[in-house]
């Protein structure tokens, strides 16, 4: 043992940017409807446009933002919906869904935003990643057939988890 006293200097941790100067945001996509498709959209592609590492995990109700054969036809309604500022009752009357529907997508045409499968072509395009949810898949006896062709993978959450370690995690 020597007296010498000890000099490194303390450890003190860094919140900037990661040593290897990437960024990487994952988003988790669990809801199904059209108005709830987008919010994970738009920060997605605005994330690629940032130069940010993406990845979009679908889960439960998301995975039909994905299945080839409902990602064309979102719907949004007013039921259980506050944020439509039209009263619930209105929502059981046989034409509402269909009308909120038109609405909204019509909005969105106007402000020249993709739809939700061209939207998810341009993310890839992009070089954004997307995921599926193996539990999900297997809930609703889904397999890589029924997804988009660019879906990377059917994994578990655990390994999205690993894969996306460090990322800011968003769940929508």
């Amino acid at each position: 043992m020597t007296d010498t006293p000890v000099t490194e200097a303390p450890f003190v941790p860094s919140f900037d940017e990661p040593a290897d100067g990437g960024r990487k945001l994952a988003i988790i996509c669990s809801k199904g409807t059209l108005d709830m498709a987008y919010p994970g959209l738009i920060l997605g592609n605005s994330a690629l446009g940032e130069g940010i590492e993406t990845h979009l995990f679908f889960t439960f109700w998301g995975f039909d933002m994905i299945n080839k054969k409902t990602q064309s036809n979102l719907k949004a309604t007013i039921l259980g919906n506050p944020a439509m500022h039209m009263p619930q009752g209105l929502g059981g009357i046989p034409g509402m869904t269909h009308l909120a529907t038109s609405q909204l997508k019509k909005a969105i045409a106007e402000l020249d935003i993709p739809e939700v499968p061209d939207f998810l072509d341009q993310i890839v395009a992009s070089g954004g990643h997307l995921w599926a949810c193996r539990l999900s898949a297997d809930m609703n006896h889904l397999t890589e057939a029924d997804l988009r062709d660019d879906i990377e993978g059917i994994i578990s959450a655990s390994d999205f988890i690993e894969m996306t370690a460090g990322a800011q995690l968003l769940f929508i």
